[in-house]
């Protein structure tokens, strides 16, 4: 199955509603979740893999399947792990081929008791009642891993009779996502204490609070794409702010490189063009953010604007090897990708300037590939494979699309 896009001229006016983080969305319901108290969320996003996380929490079954969502799975396993009872925690084949290790490790280190069910490190897990959960309060782990890891461990931290003090070696990365747990953490009630290389978590009982959950800036970001490849541009984004626990916020930043202007209105945000990019080269560390790298690869291909993206380590292990992918699928419009490590990081160096002939892009079971490349089909016809894919994180982002003029068969 393939989606058709196109659209007859190259300006785009109009307005969209975001869905709510999915990223906020699924902290506040593992905090709901290990609190004694039932509290209210407001705008929960609307993505599978929440509406997955909200069924799994639910369950009473033994088999517990996450699919292929990926924060869903980590929060699970740091959850199950302090439940009585045996829990099977499985998800989709990529899922199965998605590191899981350093949770584990980390989760049995301070008294959980989890096994492999097939290969060492990865899942499908088989998770048993605790042996003495909390009987160590300090553990080390490697940074440069997924924050998720570290979210999950830093949200069960307070119920741990001694609360827990992680050590980290080396520089974290998606260090915002951190931020954001921790955050939303001292909303509900927990202390926590923060230094340089080191999180210390105070024991501590979750407080229930109404929540209302922050519209998606990961999102917004192909809002931004479709900005910096249109003649002309003026897109009301409703849901945002400018003070975001959200990492991907900083691509009103970003765009600036490309000629954008962002105006904050009370809860909204107004994109415009306001010229074309005049710079020679463009560069970037992604360490933050990597969530919004695939976009920019597409706007730097579209603008013809050679790029060094950086700090791409994360992007290995997402719901596909999306440095990869990016490099196959910009190939097809005649652009060259080149992984490589950049100021020792690793990379992708982009060269050249789309030029389309009708190209089909695969998605690779990836919601961020599709939409990601869909900004494209401003500079022509293009087709998406498997477009149902952005269902994982956005499932309007088609209706979005054809609210802007775009035509989709």
């Amino acid at each position: 199955m393939h989606l058709s896009l196109s659209k007859k001229n190259k300006i785009i006016q109009g307005e969209i509603t975001l869905p709510g983080s999915k990223s906020i969305a699924n902290r506040a319901l593992m905090i709901r979740a290990l609190c004694e108290e039932h509290f209210e969320i407001e705008n929960l996003s609307s993505a599978k893999d929440t509406q997955t996380f909200i069924k799994l929490l639910e369950s009473d079954e033994l088999i517990l399947d996450a699919g292929p969502a990926g924060t869903t799975f980590r929060f699970m396993t740091a959850y199950l792990a302090l439940q009585e009872g045996t829990k099977i925690l499985t998800g989709s084949e990529r899922m199965k081929q998605r590191p899981i290790g350093v949770l584990v490790n980390a989760l049995n280190e301070l008294g959980a008791n989890i096994e492999y069910l097939e290969k060492d490190g990865y899942p499908p897990l088989k998770i048993h009642s605790p042996k003495n959960i909390g009987h160590k309060n300090d553990i080390k782990i490697a940074a440069d891993i997924s924050s998720q890891y570290i979210s999950a461990l830093l949200m069960i931290a307070p119920t741990l009779s001694k609360g827990l003090h992680i050590y980290f070696e080396g520089e974290p990365v998606s260090l915002p996502y951190i931020r954001m747990t921790l955050k939303m953490m001292a909303y509900f009630g927990i202390n926590y204490e923060e230094k340089e290389n080191s999180i210390k978590i105070l024991p501590g009982k979750y407080q229930a609070k109404k929540f209302k959950v922050e519209a998606d800036w990961s999102a917004a970001s192909y809002y931004y794409a479709l900005a910096v490849i249109s003649d002309s541009s003026n897109i009301t984004i409703h849901g945002l702010f400018e003070e975001s626990l959200q990492g991907d916020s900083i691509m009103a930043e970003i765009s600036k490189s490309f000629g954008i202007k962002t105006t904050y209105l009370n809860h909204s945000i107004v994109i415009q063009k306001n010229k074309n990019s005049d710079i020679d080269l463009f560069f970037y560390d992604f360490t933050a953010c990597p969530d919004i790298a695939q976009t920019v690869a597409v706007i730097c291909a579209a603008s013809g604007i050679p790029s060094q993206l950086t700090g791409l380590k994360t992007l290995r292990i997402k719901e596909t090897d999306r440095i990869d992918a990016i490099k196959n699928e910009l190939n097809k419009i005649n652009v060259k990708v080149t992984p490589k490590r950049i100021k020792n990081k690793e990379g992708m160096e982009i060269q050249g300037k789309a030029t389309l002939e009708s190209p089909c892009f695969s998605t690779y079971e990836d919601h961020r590939m599709a939409m990601a490349m869909a900004p494209l089909s401003l500079l022509g016809h293009i087709k998406i494979e498997e477009p149902d894919v952005v269902k994982k994180s956005y499932p309007e982002f088609w209706d979005d699309f054809k609210k802007l003029g775009f035509e989709i068969n």
